[in-house]
């Protein structure tokens, strides 16, 4: 749906070029500014600031028949009926404008420029799954531990499986006129019998765009809480901010950098609450089939208290390919490593090692749509958790089948 909105607001900057009339002088270069600014204001929602723009872009230029056009199909779209129909007849009367200009303008006159209408979107998903490690149980010995002392692993810390039934929500909606964004998702993953591992999750947030200079800047801030064997384990509080960079790059390649702060509280562990600042990079490529992204980051672990191992740092990296494979088939690959390494030995007198993690993880999907908004999707999920303190080494498989649902 925002998809579409965005493909809409090309075709009236395209549109609305056609109608300009030919000047003896070129518009000022800072007007002409204030009108790319207003059509990236309009690209990320937010219209007021885009009303501004306009309206100053016109004072400047009153024959900038683009902007005209942009803000009174604004204004028709905000739900303002009287102010787009003056602005409709202004733009009729001073500039002659083409079928294409008068086809759009009968046609935002026929829908009656309607109330406001928030844009959003929103899917669901079910699914039935197996895990072959829950527990992230290790298969080290007594013997090989990392300890001074030679100690049995009961089995309940050995790997278990188990099966399990899975759902999702996400629902994401334009809650002004201005571009806030409102985002909210929810996750349950029930066992069939080691209930103790049984986790829900429930986060929600607020994202805003604006202007700084040039650049499109997206800061957003999020609250989750999450359960464990159904009591409340941990909250979370996350703010970010990220941007496209300006650098022209081949074959359509885009990229990205964000910032962001994590803060982590154990509501059922002591000494484990921290802080994460991470710092991420983001590379992009999509043309008509197929859609990819690598991306790198460093991040900073501050533990609050005396946790054990005390503060972490490490890199993150990840990679993700999907293709559509035939019109109903999408594939999908991703893979990511999460590398972490501790400051101080992990418990001085009984684990006198400074814990080095590397946790490495791949993904693969298939999806095959079966209706306009529905979809089956087989997933297939394996992690490698390999360090220097054997006691915390696991492997996991799992397999996921879910049937997905998808607003327009």
């Amino acid at each position: 749906m925002l998809a579409r909105f965005s493909l809409r607001l090309l075709c009236w900057v395209l549109l609305a070029a056609l109608c300009r009339p030919a000047m003896a002088q070129p518009v000022a270069e800072d007007t002409q500014e204030d009108y790319r600014k207003a059509l990236q204001s309009i690209a990320d929602g937010r219209k007021a600031d885009a009303i501004e723009l306009l309206e100053r872009v016109i004072r400047k230029e009153a024959k900038h028949a683009g902007a005209w056009l942009d803000l009174a199909l604004i204004r028709c779209a905000l739900g303002q009926r009287d102010e787009a129909e003056r602005l409709f007849v202004h733009i009729e009367q001073n500039f002659d404008p083409p079928p294409g200009i008068t086809d759009l303008i009968a046609e935002s006159r026929l829908t009656g420029c309607r109330q406001w209408q928030p844009l959003g979107q929103a899917s669901f998903s079910v699914g039935r799954g197996m895990a072959q490690n829950v527990n992230q149980g290790t298969k080290a010995n007594g013997t090989d531990l990392g300890l001074p002392v030679e100690l049995p692993v009961l089995d309940e810390f050995r790997p278990t499986h188990d099966q399990f039934n899975a759902v999702t929500l996400d629902v994401a909606r334009e809650l002004t006129g201005n571009g806030i964004m409102g985002f909210a998702q929810i996750q349950g993953r029930r066992y069939d019998r080691l209930r103790d591992y049984d986790t829900a999750s429930l986060f929600g947030g607020l994202e805003q765009a604006w202007q700084w200079g040039r650049q499109t800047v997206r800061g957003s801030a999020l609250l989750g809480l999450v359960t464990l064997g159904g009591h409340l384990y941990q909250r979370q509080t996350q703010f970010q901010l990220r941007t496209a960079l300006p650098w022209t790059l081949p074959y359509g390649l885009k990229t990205q950098v964000s910032a962001n702060v994590n803060i982590q509280k154990y509501l059922t562990l002591q000494n484990f609450d921290a802080k994460t600042v991470e710092l991420r990079s983001q590379l992009f490529y999509r043309n008509d089939s197929s859609y990819a992204s690598a991306g790198i980051g460093y991040a900073l672990d501050r533990a609050d208290a005396d946790r054990p191992g005390g503060d972490r740092s490490g890199w993150y990296s990840n990679l993700l390919v999907r293709h559509q494979l035939t019109r109903d088939l999408t594939g999908e690959l991703g893979a990511s490593r999460q590398t972490w390494n501790n400051d101080t030995e992990y418990s001085p007198g009984l684990i006198d090692i400074v814990r080095k993690q590397r946790t490495s993880a791949l993904r693969t999907m298939l999806s095959y749509a079966v209706g306009r908004n529905h979809s089956l999707v087989l997933e297939g999920r394996f992690i490698r958790n390999s360090e220097n303190i054997p006691l915390f080494q696991y492997n996991d498989r799992q397999v996921q089948l879910s049937w997905q649902w998808q607003s327009q």
